[in-house]
């Protein structure tokens, strides 16, 4: 049994964010080289890391310490990797008009969703106005304008470690908000307002 494992989850179990931090920081690297080999293309190692950190975060109350922390992280990530090839050859775009949203929503649904795409539109909208402002703009720069990790810590004078840390945490806000059902209330003939184009 490794402590250091032991204590690094359980300070991330207590809410604390500087171990979430050196949880992405030490694995972020370590799963872009185990899915890299995998996966072709750059932006979709990126995506499927962060999908893995993301859904790793969601399992850690179950993690029994029985192996090592790199290997539960693998075993996830072969399952995200079978699950991008799943979806790539079933893709449907949920958002025609940001069709860009499509990687984020990864996280969220599967091919089999028989979601009203209009109110998963909206409930999508609000969950973003609930975001930080910071989250709400870096989400913004990379799934809707499309800027890569680089261009965006050009951008906004970040490091790319920073400007990646920022997007895993902010896309796991976008997880939290999205998936509790008391976070926000979504009245079926509320109009679609364009919360997307509105950031600055």
């Amino acid at each position: 049994m490794n402590n250091d494992e032991r204590l690094l989850v359980e300070g991330i179990l207590s809410g604390d964010e500087s171990f979430l931090r050196t949880f992405y920081t030490t694995y972020s690297p370590y799963l872009h080289n185990f899915i890299r080999k995998r996966v072709g293309d750059e932006k979709d190692v990126e995506e499927i890391v962060q999908d893995t950190l993301l859904a790793s975060l969601e399992s850690l109350r179950d993690f029994t310490f029985s192996c090592t922390l790199s290997t539960f992280l693998c075993s996830i990530a072969k399952r995200k990797v079978v699950d991008f090839y799943r979806k790539k050859k079933l893709s449907r775009i949920l958002f025609s008009h940001v069709p860009q949203m499509e990687s984020l929503l990864a996280v969220l649904t599967t091919p089999e969703d028989e979601l009203n795409e209009q109110l998963l539109r909206e409930h999508v909208l609000v969950v973003f106005s609930r975001l930080k402002p910071r989250y709400q703009k870096i989400l913004r720069l990379k799934y809707i304008e499309g800027f890569s990790v680089s261009e965006i810590a050009e951008k906004l004078s970040m490091s790319f470690k920073s400007v990646e840390s920022m997007i895993f945490r902010a896309r796991k806000a976008f997880v939290e908000i999205y998936s509790d059902p008391n976070s926000i209330r979504i009245h079926p003939n509320a109009p679609n307002k364009n919360i997307l184009g509105s950031f600055g």
